[in-house]
């Protein structure tokens, strides 16, 4: 159980894996392997060292004493109190650094999932002078305040809240690779990982994550009230179509009486379902293959809201343009009502303007 618990602990101490990826769309390609790779190093070399040095400076049954001033107080022993001061000052740069680096990584995600309507559209207005997303800060400011008001400043009920959040990135992040390899094994990508490294890593975090709920069960707590109100916000906006219906029947029963108001309001919720189911999703062919096309009429109906597929078949002379694109579009119309597909033809030349 020392040993089960000890990794569990253990696992935090690689914590900043995920800070790179907050930010991988402004990376130049190659740079996030290496920063992976740097990292690995870096955890392999220091943390070993630092468990050595704390064990051989104080004693063991003590370190439990200083959980939240362990490296500052093994400077001070070490070599007096300017070296504890100089680890504290260090510690809040490297803390200012993560606070910086979490506005980043929220912006970019909370602007992704919003582009992809899975959260509301009106977190992309951005700021005139700025051109900055400054729904997004501010929500995520207000956020990090409720936290620390929850936690009255616990910094080991702080630390717990990130431990399951740290962990739960990590364990997405297998999962999500396991996701590509099953739904897009053909996808084009730099590095691809073996399928036994990911279930080892996937196994392992899972079993780091269980170890800090047992040894501390109350950070779930803390954790919970936050993911569970993200999580209704998200099935709420993949659900809004279903939701705005029912609202329609309810207020269509309620003012059935009150034709005038009852007629207003419902246009204004079919205007906006309407909206929602018009928006198109675009698919770019690079040929007539009846499979492939067949899979992304199916994606739209599976996984997206609105019902229009747009086909864009790009071409240079139009003896290129593939043969049986428009009869094999108008097959897959037939045979699924539910979905409007459009095809596009565009001529190289206007792309290159």
């Amino acid at each position: 159980m020392a040993l089960f618990f000890g990794f569990s602990a253990a696992l935090l101490g690689i914590s900043g894996f995920e800070s790179s990826a907050n930010f991988i769309e402004e990376q130049q390609p190659g740079v996030f392997p290496k920063t992976l790779r740097n990292m690995w190093i870096a955890v392999a070399v220091f943390n070993p060292l630092m468990s050595f040095l704390a064990m051989g400076l104080i004693p063991f049954a003590e370190i439990g004493e200083h959980k939240v001033d362990l490296l500052a107080h093994m400077g001070f022993l070490s070599s007096g109190p300017w070296v504890e001061k100089m680890v504290s000052f260090d510690a809040v740069l490297v803390l200012s650094g993560a606070v910086l680096t979490s506005y980043v990584g929220v912006t970019g995600l909370v602007r992704r999932m919003s582009l992809d309507q899975c959260l509301p559209q009106f977190l992309l207005n951005e700021n005139r002078l700025r051109h900055t997303n400054h729904w997004i800060i501010f929500l995520f400011f207000l956020i990090c305040c409720s936290i620390l008001l929850i936690s009255g400043g616990q910094v080991e009920l702080l630390a717990g809240v990130y431990t399951i959040s740290f962990l739960g990135v990590m364990i997405l992040f297998a999962v999500g690779n396991i996701l590509l390899k099953v739904k897009r094994a053909r996808l084009a990508r730099d590095t691809i990982a073996s399928w036994p490294a990911v279930t080892v890593g996937l196994l392992a975090v899972t079993i780091g994550l269980a170890g800090n709920l047992l040894m501390n069960p109350e950070y779930a707590r803390v954790f919970g009230i936050y993911f569970g109100a993200v999580f209704a916000i998200v099935g709420i906006m993949f659900l809004r179509v279903q939701l705005l219906k029912l609202v329609l029947n309810v207020i269509r029963s309620i003012v059935a009486n009150v034709r005038a108001i009852s007629q207003k309001i419902n246009q204004s919720i079919i205007e906006s379902i309407g909206e929602i189911n018009s928006r198109q999703v675009i698919y770019f062919s690079r040929g007539d293959n009846l499979e492939a096309l067949n899979r992304a009429a199916l994606y739209v109906l599976n996984n997206e809201v609105t019902n229009n597929l747009k086909v864009v078949h790009c071409f240079v002379k139009e003896e290129d343009i593939a043969a049986n694109l428009a009869d094999h579009l108008q097959t897959i119309d037939q045979m699924y009502p539910r979905i409007k597909i459009d095809l596009v033809l565009v001529h190289a030349s206007s792309v290159r303007n």
